[in-house]
């Protein structure tokens, strides 16, 4: 069988509010991190993330944090996207503690992946309904960013 490839289609710059602590959860300390806009830039898709949507993490006793993701985009050419986006971030301790003072930390210091799911009713981007998507994640202190590939 082939082994699937990866191609680059666009870096997520997503921003965001202040987190809200939701307290302990049945898994671990809950937290909501609303999305509030962006920009999405790449060689398939471009345009602004929208001004709603949010993070929903559960932060495990370990100090992985699960991303919950469900937000949206619109291209450049005016097509609404949605994007849901689940994964991991998980590191040596100090560097999640540095993560978790708002600290800009190489991404390579630890590990942020996820995979993600597309959607829209536009014609135009009927090829995101039928592609899987990966991505490799960077926290800083208002904002994630995200490179999403498409699995070919």
């Amino acid at each position: 069988m082939e082994k699937p490839t990866l191609e680059l289609v666009c870096r997520l710059e997503v921003e965001l509010d202040p987190i809200k602590e939701m307290g302990a959860g049945r898994a671990g300390q809950r937290r909501i991190i609303p999305i509030i806009g962006g920009t999405v830039s790449g060689p398939r898709l471009s345009g602004k993330i929208l001004n709603l949507g949010a993070d929903w993490q559960t932060i495990f006793a370990n100090g992985m944090a699960e991303l919950d993701t469900r937000y949206a985009m619109e291209t450049d050419d005016g097509a609404l996207i949605e994007i849901i986006n689940y994964g991991y971030r998980h590191g040596p301790a100090e560097v999640i503690a540095a993560i978790a003072r708002g600290e800009d930390v190489p991404h390579e210091d630890y590990y942020m992946r996820t995979h993600a799911r597309l959607e829209t009713g536009d014609p135009r981007y009927d090829w995101v309904n039928k592609t899987l998507f990966v991505g490799t994640g960077e926290r800083k202190h208002s904002r994630v960013l995200v490179d999403l590939y498409a699995v070919g």
